[in-house]
């Protein structure tokens, strides 16, 4: 398997087990149930950051903590290092 398909699949799959978590977290809120700690949905965010800022506008979720304003700034981490590997590739 070719290497940029490989690491394409990898960081789709991140950032749908990123999605997930944040909607696991924000059902088991609702339900008073067992919920996923904060550092784990952040280190989530920090390899998926596409699918952990749609979760967070979609359900609502963790837009308010101060820690989770972080989210945006991992998503401008890995637009410029995409930018910069295009660059370096091209």
């Amino acid at each position: 398997m070719p290497l940029l398909p490989a690491a394409a699949a990898v960081y789709l799959l991140a950032n749908i087990l990123s999605f997930s978590a944040f909607f696991r977290d924000k059902r088991s809120a609702e339900r008073t149930a067992w919920r996923t700690p904060e550092k784990r949905l952040l280190v989530l965010a920090l390899f998926g950051p596409f699918g952990a800022l749609a979760a967070m506008r979609a359900f609502r979720h963790k837009t308010q903590k101060a820690k989770f304003r972080l989210v945006p700034l991992f998503l401008c981490l890995h637009i410029g290092l995409a930018i910069a590997l295009v660059l370096v590739l091209v």
